[in-house]
């Protein structure tokens, strides 16, 4: 299913349908991240790094014809120029200057895809840059005027929360469609934020992440950090390829959603 395929049927989309993305082109030069081929095979949409966090141009392009290989929607996963702390501090930008940065690494890739006969689909920001989309209004509406004013249609991926219905309205106003995302490894809040990493159980692990992937697949419903259910509309769920622990849980992630489309 494509990107294309989600904008005219998210609305009406059962939970059966979540599409499993993943992060993925994080090396760079020497330094190897993640298990990329072994990712491949069991996601359907590709959020490739665009230099500022990771990535080169050698792995954009290894990235990119992996993808092509195994007919994988690829998307841009731009973030604050960062590539020393991996993206995951925040930076004091000005709305011009997100813009610029994120017109910047869309358009590399971009026009790397279209050297191997693809195209960029849709914008799911990295680290720091997400975790400030989510929760500084001025940073949520520089990237919503960054992925409007890019010279054709963009999806935005974000996080499903309990604001949803606003988010989506205010993309509406500005011309972009979202793709809303849950986590396959977090633990929520009742407000349907990630709950910090320096809490204790906000990072999920073995039966825990099965037992939320099954539970937002039957249901819709993650269960937050204080017992409450909380709905979540997602259209894709992130799934992680770091290593190979990761990968046996993609595989087991792939074979409990492709059951619930039977």
């Amino acid at each position: 299913m494509t990107v294309q395929q989600i904008s005219s049927t998210a609305a009406d989309m059962p939970r059966a349908s979540l599409l499993l993305n993943c992060d993925l082109g994080e090396s760079f030069g020497s330094w190897q991240m993640g298990r990329d081929h072994d990712a491949m095979p069991h996601i359907d949409l590709a959020n490739i790094a665009c230099g500022f966090h990771a990535g080169d141009a050698n792995v954009m392009a290894q990235t990119l014809s992996l993808a092509k290989q195994h007919k994988v929607t690829i998307g841009a996963h731009p973030s604050y120029p960062d590539l020393q702390g991996f993206g995951r501090r925040s930076m004091h930008c000005s709305a011009a200057e997100i813009r610029h940065l994120l017109h910047y690494q869309i358009a590399a890739l971009d026009g790397m895809a279209q050297c191997q006969g693809m195209s960029v689909s849709y914008v799911k920001p990295h680290g720091a840059l997400y975790n400030d989309m989510m929760s500084q209004p001025a940073v949520w509406q520089a990237v919503l005027e960054a992925i409007a004013s890019y010279h054709k249609p963009l999806k935005l991926m974000i996080l499903a929360t309990a604001d949803a219905a606003l988010l989506k309205q205010q993309a509406a106003t500005a011309g972009v469609s979202l793709l809303f995302e849950a986590f396959a490894d977090r633990r929520y809040t009742d407000q349907g934020k990630l709950t910090p990493r320096a809490q204790a159980g906000a990072v999920l692990h073995g039966a825990e992440v099965l037992e939320q992937v099954d539970q937002l697949l039957k249901t819709g419903t993650v269960t937050t950090d204080t017992g409450r259910t909380l709905a979540l509309q997602a259209d894709t769920l992130c799934v992680h390829g770091d290593n190979l622990e990761a990968i046996a849980q993609l595989q087991q992630i792939r074979m409990r959603v492709n059951a619930c489309q039977r």
